[in-house]
């Protein structure tokens, strides 16, 4: 059986620098999500290592809120529920393609239209406040609502 992790959380904040010196601003996810289509889970920007799936990602007045679960059927999944159990794996990452820019004095981005490739699952994200908390096997969350 698999046993899902329901986790969720922040993969961007706007208006937070980020370690390159990149900032987001509000709005600039709203045509990469109104195209639809899957949003891969990736484990460590790692491509073709799915380590679930996301039930929702959508802007809010905070960031890039996203949910999913982290599942045992692929090998990313299974090491991601590892380290998340063994609290060594707490942070997300966007991966993307930046549409609509200009460069911030002293260095970085100001992005205004992000194209999203992916959201990872990482163990130190660019953006340090940018963290997911883990519920429990979702079977459980599901049973206790």
């Amino acid at each position: 059986m698999d046993e899902a992790v329901l986790i969720e959380g922040y993969a961007s904040i706007f208006g937070a620098a980020d370690l390159a010196g990149d900032v987001v601003r509000p709005g600039a996810f709203t045509r990469s999500l109104a195209k639809g289509g899957e949003v891969p889970m990736l484990f460590q920007h790692v491509s073709g290592r799915a380590a679930g799936s996301w039930t929702t990602i959508r802007e809010d007045g905070r960031g890039l809120f996203v949910r999913g679960l982290v599942t045992t059927t692929t090998a990313a999944g299974r090491a991601a529920r590892k380290m998340i159990a063994e609290q060594g794996l707490d942070g997300l990452s966007i991966g993307f393609i930046a549409r609509d820019w200009r460069p911030r004095i002293g260095g970085g981005r100001e992005l205004r239209e992000i194209e999203l490739r992916e959201v990872s699952l990482v163990s130190t994200p660019m953006a340090p406040a940018a963290r997911f908390r883990a519920s429990g096997p979702a079977r459980q969350i599901v049973l206790a609502a």
